[in-house]
């Protein structure tokens, strides 16, 4: 081999026993935290996730290096990608104009809440949790679960969060504008409450993002990696 790259067999020898450089073993260091902060995240974390929390342990890493590492180390996010259409829009029900306009960002709590519904598979069928968010803290002020996807699983959702914050009248409320939350008595419950009606624009995720923020959080740090054998162990 060296003659056919025409260099000495000492210059060969010197390559092979030069010690390891610095940047190399911090790179090796870095490997070994990312695969421990990867794992314990049930390897649920990519690449910002983990740049954050190593980045919370005093420990000095850019996103580009961590991205450059776990390529070369063929770490990744282990996400599953089962999907079932929550929204269901097209109904004869009003549509709310779209009051929050991706304006995510509130002075004051029970000013803006965000509503949203996800699923959660279990071995008996689908579970549904229907979740509001305060905008100002980014709490969970109500949330319901069920197995079906009807108006009572965003009723309970939305009487929850009434009940323990007792929202003042001008509260605005954003969601998509699935049937469960254009229903008549959806709109009523709103009405009574003084709580202003706002949605989404038809195939527009972005109008709510929070909303949608949260539920990806939530799968990737509890649900993936699990299996519900029941709904109740799911519950």
């Amino acid at each position: 081999m060296c003659e056919v790259l025409n260099i000495k067999r000492s210059s060969y020898y010197a390559w092979i026993k030069r010690p390891e450089s610095n940047r190399k073993k911090n790179d090796k260091e870095l490997v070994e935290h990312i695969r421990r902060v990867h794992k314990e995240s049930r390897e649920t974390y990519g690449i910002r996730r983990i740049k954050t929390q190593l980045n919370k342990e005093n420990i000095a890493c850019g996103r580009d290096k961590v991205s450059k590492l776990m390529n070369e180390n063929n770490i990744h996010s282990r996400l599953k990608r089962k999907f079932k259409a929550t929204t269901y829009s097209n109904h004869k029900y009003p549509v709310a104009p779209n009051l929050l306009n991706q304006d995510f960002k509130a002075e004051k709590p029970n000013e803006k809440w965000v509503g949203d519904i996800t699923y959660i598979a279990t071995d008996e069928g689908w579970l549904y949790l229907a979740s509001i968010e305060d905008l100002f803290q980014k709490e969970i002020v109500g949330w319901s679960l069920g197995t079906r996807m009807t108006r009572d699983l965003v009723i309970g959702a939305m009487e929850q969060a009434i009940t323990k914050h007792r929202p003042d009248a001008g509260l605005i409320f954003h969601s998509d504008r699935g049937v469960q939350y254009a229903s008549y008595d959806y709109q009523e419950l709103l009405r009574k409450n003084q709580i202003q009606q706002s949605m989404s624009r038809k195939g527009n995720c972005y109008d709510n993002a929070c909303g949608e923020s949260f539920f990806a959080s939530l799968k990737k740090d509890v649900i993936y990696g699990r299996k519900f054998k029941t709904i109740a162990e799911a519950k």
